[in-house]
C-alpha cells in the first residue's frame, strides 16, 4: 500500500474516514430500540449526549462508543496502510463525515465524541489530556457543550507544546478542533442567553 502514488492513498483515506464517519449511529439505535427519531428529541442532535436524553442510559453510552470508534478506526487503518500522516487525514474526514453526514443531507452531529477518539488514535498523550480535560469540565459545569470547548483547548495547547506531532497532525489536531467548536454555534448562543441544557442522568 505505501508504494501507491500518494494522490491515490489520500483519495483511499477520504473513502475511509467519510465512509466510517457518515455512520449516523445515534440515530440508527434510537430507530431500533425506541422507535423514536432522535432528530426530535432535545436538541435534536445525534450524538450520545442527546440520546442520554431519552432516558436510555445503554444506548448512549453505545452511541457515544460508536461515534468514537469510527474516528479511531479510520486513523489505525489509514496509518497501518499508509503512515499517521495519512491517519490524522483519514480521522479528520471521519470528523467531518459525523457532522455532514449524506445519508442526513449533511445534517449531522457536532463531532465531539469521533473527535476524541480520532485525537486519541492520533497521539495517546493528546487524547488522555482531551479527556480530561471534558471530563473535569463536565463535572464543573454540568453542561456538555462547554466540557466540549475546554476539552478541544487542552488538545491543542497540550497538541501544540508537549506532543510529539507532526506537522500534518498538529494541522488536524487543529481543524478538528475548529470544526466540532465551530458545529456548536446554536450552543455558543443559547449558552448567552441562560438557556444551554444541563447534563443530566434521569428519565424525563
Amino acid at each position: 500500500m505505501s508504494e501507491l502514488n500518494p494522490f491515490l492513498i489520500t483519495i483511499l483515506a477520504v473513502a475511509v474516514g467519510y465512509g466510517l464517519g457518515s455512520l449516523p449511529f445515534g440515530l440508527i439505535l434510537t430507530r431500533l430500540f425506541t422507535n423514536m427519531d432522535i432528530r426530535n428529541i432535545g436538541s435534536g442532535n445525534i450524538g450520545a449526549t442527546n440520546v442520554l436524553r431519552t432516558g436510555r442510559k445503554e444506548l448512549a453510552l453505545l452511541t457515544l462508543l460508536l461515534d468514537g470508534g469510527k474516528g479511531g478506526i479510520a486513523v489505525l487503518i489509514m496509518s497501518s496502510l499508509a503512515n499517521t500522516n495519512i491517519g490524522a487525514i483519514a480521522g479528520f474526514v471521519a470528523v467531518s463525515g459525523h457532522c455532514f453526514p449524506i445519508w442526513l443531507r449533511f445534517r449531522g452531529g457536532k463531532g465531539v465524541a469521533t473527535a476524541i477518539a480520532t485525537i486519541f488514535a492520533i497521539d495517546l498523550l493528546t487524547g488522555l489530556v482531551m479527556v480530561a480535560g471534558w471530563l473535569a469540565v463536565a463535572a464543573l459545569f454540568r453542561i456538555s457543550s462547554i466540557a466540549a470547548f475546554g476539552s478541544f483547548f487542552c488538545a491543542t495547547i497540550f497538541g501544540y507544546f508537549y506532543a510529539s506531532l507532526t506537522d500534518i497532525e498538529m494541522v488536524v489536531v487543529f481543524l478538528i478542533s475548529a470544526l466540532s467548536i465551530a458545529r456548536h454555534h446554536e450552543n455558543i448562543r443559547r449558552l448567552i442567553a441562560g438557556s444551554e441544557a444541563r447534563i443530566s442522568f434521569n428519565k424525563k
